[in-house]
C-alpha cells in the first residue's frame, strides 16, 4: 500500500510554534495555506489540540486561551474527535514500545493508521519511530 502524501497530521508543537511565531512557523503557515487551497488535507486529533490549549492556558490565561481556541477551530484543519479502535490500539502499542508521551502516541498512531505524514519538531520522541515504524515525518525545524 502506498503512502498518501496529501494527508498531514499536526502535532501540538506545530500549532504552538505557529501561534508563538517560533522558528518553523513559516513552514506551518505554508501547510495552512496549502490546506486552505485544498492541496492537502490537514488534521489534528483533539487530544493534540488539548495539548495546545493546555500550553495556551499556561502561557496566558484561560480566557485568552478560549479566544485563541475559538480562532483555531476556524483554521483549515480537521479536528479528529476521539479514536477509532485501530488508532486506539496502535497508540497504546507505540506508547508502551517507545515510552513516548500520550499525545505523541496518538499523533503517531493517527499517521500510521491513516497513512498520513506527521508535522512535528519533536525529534526526541519521534526520531526513534521514524527509524522503526511505517511513519513519514515532515520536520518543521
Amino acid at each position: 500500500m502506498g503512502r498518501l502524501t496529501n494527508i498531514f497530521i499536526l502535532d501540538a508543537c506545530a500549532l504552538i510554534a505557529l501561534l508563538g511565531n517560533e522558528p518553523g512557523a513559516d513552514k506551518i503557515n505554508n501547510f495552512m495555506r496549502r490546506a486552505d487551497d485544498k492541496d492537502i488535507l490537514l488534521k489534528i486529533n483533539q487530544i493534540n489540540l488539548l495539548e495546545t490549549y493546555y500550553d495556551l492556558v499556561k502561557v496566558y490565561d484561560q480566557n485568552k486561551a478560549n479566544k485563541i481556541l475559538k480562532k483555531l477551530k476556524e483554521y483549515p484543519m480537521e479536528i479528529i474527535i476521539g479514536l477509532t479502535e485501530e488508532t486506539f490500539k496502535e497508540a497504546g502499542r507505540l506508547k508502551i514500545q517507545y515510552k513516548i508521551p500520550f499525545g505523541d502516541s496518538i499523533a503517531a498512531a493517527e499517521c500510521i493508521v491513516g497513512r498520513a505524514t506527521l508535522i512535528t519538531s519533536d525529534r526526541t520522541d519521534f526520531e526513534k519511530l521514524e527509524k522503526h515504524e511505517k511513519i513519514k515525518i515532515e520536520w518543521f525545524r
